[in-house]
């Protein structure tokens, strides 16, 4: 989402690269320039100039190191007072005994909480938690059937409280309570609870939120913004702080072409922790809010440390060793290349995670492009035997047709794929002997290949 802030603001550094010294002029006309970068990608204009104010002073106030270009400098101090705006240090749920620990997720309409609430309860699971997810979102239609089908999803309880008929009780309060009554008897030791979407001028509605939050005394309340929606996103925080003294905020659609102001201005103007963020429809795609990693990112910096976690989320140690052997004696085959390939798939898309390599930006080269090219390899591969899969040098010329017709590609597509093992063969050996052992070796390679 922050393709165009990163690339104005990389213009805007750039400016003071060729320069023998910092001055008060050039520091003045570069932050001129981030100005007007940080307020067309919507950042709260306070935030803005307080940031760029700070950032000025700190730069004429530095003594310049003489190893270090001015420019080098400057992005350092940017980067600084970045992860600063963002938070400064990542926070987290704050579990507290006895369980179980009770979350209260509130926000507008339309912002993906009941989606979030899926998520963390798969993020929450992978952390060895039990959580139960609570439907206290009874005025929308289908709002108890869409969390259930994500609690199936995921393999969590769902909470709900229906009438003699089965009619869905309109008690948002009575829910939760009872809830929290339900986790202790079923040993659960997080409670995820999803409200219902409402404005904060909305009295009844804020009044049955801030009831909800009475009936349960809730360890944390996480107010879900959706990151697309720009400053009235930033102004609904601020109102629904004032309200319920939320604990932390939750961006979601981050993946969205948007501006991302939001996401720069809302710690500064709550004064909240960001404690989480959501980068895709998956459920799997959300992820803890690093500000550290988050301003690599926005300077294009890259973020090898939230890439390298996603790989070695998606890899067995054992199947790691296995496959290090396998590249030792250059026996990587294809059946190898398509359990690459599945971990790829499921980290996410080639051109998100080519994101998070420094110099590397979403929207570089063709995303559609790659993201086809992975596909239609996956289908070459699908349509071999496994004998051909796992000795690709019985693939003669015969078999070849038969597998470009089997995958509906052409020959040509079957012999690159060929030649393409044979590079991530060679790859992948340097890669290895370079890094003797490395977890990541394969994903990041294929990676490579691939673009």
């Amino acid at each position: 989402m922050f393709d165009s802030l990163t690339s104005k603001l990389e213009g805007a550094l750039k400016s003071l690269s060729g320069q023998g010294r910092i001055t008060e002029i050039n520091v003045a006309e570069t932050m001129g320039e981030v100005r007007r970068a940080l307020l067309e990608a919507d950042v709260n204009y306070q935030v803005a100039r307080s940031f760029t104010n700070r950032v000025h002073d700190k730069a004429l106030g530095e003594e310049v190191l003489r190893s270090v270009a001015p420019g080098q400098q400057l992005v350092k101090i940017v980067y600084d007072e970045l992860v600063a705006l963002l938070g400064g240090t990542n926070q987290e749920i704050k579990f507290r005994p006895p369980p179980p620990t009770v979350i209260l997720v509130a926000g507008l309409q339309g912002s993906g909480k009941t989606t979030f609430c899926g998520k963390l309860a798969l993020y929450l699971m992978g952390q060895g938690r039990a959580p139960l997810l609570v439907a206290a979102d009874v005025y929308r239609p289908a709002a108890v059937q869409q969390l259930r089908m994500l609690g199936n999803e995921v393999g969590v309880a769902t909470h709900s409280v229906t009438d003699e008929f089965g009619a869905i009780v309109q008690d948002a309060p009575r829910v939760a309570r009872e809830s929290v009554v339900a986790a202790r008897k079923s040993a659960r030791d997080v409670v995820i609870i999803d409200t219902a979407g409402r404005m904060h001028v909305d009295s009844a509605m804020m009044e049955e939120v801030i009831a909800i939050k009475r009936a349960v005394k809730p360890s944390e309340i996480l107010f879900v913004v959706d990151s697309m929606t720009g400053q009235d996103a930033v102004r609904t925080a601020k109102a629904f702080n004032r309200r319920l003294d939320f604990s932390g905020v939750v961006l979601t659609k981050l993946d969205g072409d948007t501006r991302g102001g939001a996401a720069l201005s809302i710690r500064s103007v709550v004064k909240k922790p960001i404690k989480y963020a959501s980068t895709g429809e998956k459920l799997s795609q959300l992820s803890a809010f690093h500000p550290d990693r988050m301003a690599r990112r926005i300077l294009g910096m890259g973020d090898v440390v939230t890439l390298v976690e996603k790989v070695q989320k998606q890899v067995d140690a054992r199947q790691a060793k296995a496959m290090r052997r396998k590249i030792r004696k250059n026996q990587f085959n294809f059946q190898d290349l398509l359990v690459q390939l599945q971990h790829l798939r499921s980290i996410g898309s080639l051109s998100d995670m080519m994101s998070l390599v420094p110099g590397q930006r979403k929207g570089t080269d063709n995303p559609e492009q790659e993201e086809a090219s992975l596909r239609r390899m996956e289908s070459i591969i699908l349509s071999m035997t496994i004998e051909e899969r796992r000795k690709p040098q019985i693939i003669t010329a015969s078999r070849r047709r038969r597998i470009a017709r089997g995958s509906g590609v052409k020959v040509r597509d079957v012999n690159d794929v060929l030649k393409q093992l044979r590079m991530v063969r060679a790859m992948m050996k340097s890669a290895l002997r370079m890094r003797r052992g490395g977890q990541q070796v394969g994903i990041q390679q294929l990676m490579q290949m691939v673009r």
